[in-house]
């Protein structure tokens, strides 16, 4: 849709992430206006639910406004992860204008602080904005670096945080750090594990940024590979480590580039 904010750039800061392992009300009822302005009709949208729970249409609805209400009701019974794959499925219908109804559902969450967005036509995890840029930019770079290896583990870490209905919080954590010590290995020509090679390299990251790093590896042994009955990592200390482990790869990928071969 071509608004006005849009032609000159104006939008209101995206709000605090309140909602990502729920779906409320007020959330499925914005999913539903948001579908229609895009072009769907009630059908359409009973359709796709109905194929999602595996349930009949109502053959006594069939005009609009029965079909509309029977929407709102399927939705309502939708388990919270059921409509966000619900969300995945309207993108799925080539019929209709795809950019669109993904950049409006993605104003929508960021209007509403729900903490997904879509990626060409998937949904991921949204993180606050540094967290976005930080990580996002860091796969980029890697990539246009032919670091691959250390982009796939940034990447499968960001996977590990979108998976639903529960994100894998100690794999996040694992892929995370595994991309800067994949980075950090390439830097120094080495295959000494993280810990080390920031002993080793004491120029490797400013101080007191290698204190960090350190602990971050130290962490990541304690609740991503060896972890302690009881004491389950949490889902905004795997996002932390996420963030912090793609601002460091694009640290150290733009501070030693790579040429693509």
């Amino acid at each position: 849709m071509d608004r006005f904010s849009s032609r000159h750039g104006y939008g209101r800061p995206d709000s605090e992430i309140t909602i990502r392992h729920e779906a409320p009300q007020e959330l499925r009822e914005a999913i539903i206006r948001v579908a229609y302005q895009c072009g769907f009709k009630p059908n359409d949208l009973r359709k796709k639910l109905c194929a999602l729970m595996y349930k009949a249409p109502d053959p006594n609805n069939w005009s609009g406004p029965n079909v509309d209400r029977e929407v709102h009701k399927l939705f309502e019974e939708l388990e919270w992860f059921e409509v966000y794959d619900m969300v995945e499925l309207l993108l799925q219908s080539p019929c209709y204008s795809e950019l669109s109804l993904e950049d409006e559902l993605n104003r929508c969450f960021r209007r509403m602080g729900v903490g997904w967005q879509l990626i060409d036509a998937q949904l991921e995890v949204r993180g606050p904005e540094m967290f976005e840029v930080n990580v996002r930019q860091g796969v980029a770079q890697l990539q246009q670096q032919s670091r691959h290896t250390a982009a796939s583990e940034l990447h499968e870490a960001l996977q590990d945080l979108s998976r639903r209905p529960d994100p894998e919080i100690t794999g996040a954590i694992q892929h995370a750090l595994a991309a800067l010590e994949c980075v950090a290995r390439d830097v120094c020509s080495s295959k000494d594990t993280l810990g080390e090679l920031v002993k080793r390299n004491p120029g490797l990251f400013p101080k007191p940024i290698d204190d960090v790093v350190s602990k971050a590896w130290g962490f990541t042994s304690n609740f991503g590979r060896h972890l302690q009955e009881g004491q389950p990592p949490q889902f905004e200390e795997a996002e932390l480590m996420v963030g912090l482990s793609g601002a460091l790869c694009k640290y150290l990928a733009r501070r030693v580039p790579r040429s693509a071969p």
